[in-house]
């Protein structure tokens, strides 16, 4: 019998969400009349379509709910009860579903994986500086020589600062952010 209990706490909770939707529909209806009957000039009525444009297109858009809920649960501010009422209250008027979360979350996977290729390059082009021969004029100053014919130049330390470089990129994309 949970099962049947379950189902029908579902369906009311369905049949209230239809309702709010209802009262949503009577207040636009309300607002509409009140347009009519005002006397409002051309420039407050581009003002309040401006206004509701804005909402509708907030509403629609879900990038600004998903960082704001983070913002919320990454503040340190607040305390853990005002945090979990604050993320409640959005949660509850907001629609978020798991497809707007998942190109949120796409999108920071793909900007990690441009920086780790970036990082890479970087390495490459690195090793690839030292490994090669650079023609003479190019080895611009011996810092230490090993043998009259080879040694440690300003190059290779170019280099090496490169392929540095670009481990830092790779290692600071691969790890989570640490938010304070």
């Amino acid at each position: 019998m949970p099962d049947k209990n379950k189902i029908i706490h579902d369906l009311q909770y369905f049949e209230r969400l239809d309702s709010s939707d209802k009262e949503l529909i009577q207040k636009l209806d309300e607002v509409m009349v009140l347009l009519e009957l005002s006397k409002i000039d051309t420039e407050n009525i581009r003002g309040i379509k401006l206004k509701l444009n804005e909402a509708l297109d907030k509403k629609l858009s879900r990038k600004d709910l998903i960082t704001e809920i983070k913002e919320v649960s990454l503040s340190s501010d607040m305390d853990k009860m005002a945090q979990l009422d604050e993320l409640e209250m959005l949660l509850n008027t907001h629609h978020l579903d798991s497809k707007q979360a998942k190109g949120f979350t796409l999108r920071a996977t793909l900007i990690r994986g441009v920086k780790v290729m970036l990082g890479l390059m970087f390495v490459v082009l690195g090793f690839s500086m030292i490994i090669l021969p650079a023609p003479p004029y190019f080895e611009m100053y011996v810092i230490f020589n090993f043998t009259p014919d080879d040694g440690v130049t300003l190059m290779d330390v170019i280099s090496l600062i490169i392929i540095l470089a670009g481990i830092y990129i790779i290692l600071t994309s691969i790890k989570p952010k640490q938010h304070e």
